[in-house]
């Protein structure tokens, strides 16, 4: 399952998390987000425990989107330590998430 994460308790949910976070900066009318939405909930329920995968609207949470620049949407960035480690800007099939988010376990 992934978190949804608002503007709020972003710092809270990602920054100060102890393990690797996957965020997925999306909105509701755009269409490549529909297709990775699905793809970020699998990796929440299939890393549970080792990793978090967190959403983040960025019609409703402009303050966070323009903290790290985001300009497309699907992106999808990963945290490690509070820091942004790897980004992926677009719909990409799961296992490039994947491999990426293994990088950091």
């Amino acid at each position: 399952m992934a978190i949804h994460v608002t503007d709020a308790d972003f710092n809270e949910v990602v920054l100060q998390s102890e393990v690797p976070v996957i965020v997925d900066f999306w909105a509701v009318w755009c269409g490549p987000c529909r297709m990775v939405g699905p793809i970020v909930e699998d990796i929440g329920n299939e890393y549970n425990g080792r990793a978090k995968a967190v959403k983040l609207d960025v019609d409703n949470n402009p303050a966070v989107a323009a903290k790290y620049g985001i300009r497309n949407i699907p992106t999808l960035l990963f945290f490690k330590g509070g820091e942004v480690v790897d980004k992926q800007v677009g719909a990409v099939p799961k296992q490039v998430l994947v491999k990426k988010l293994e990088a950091l376990l």
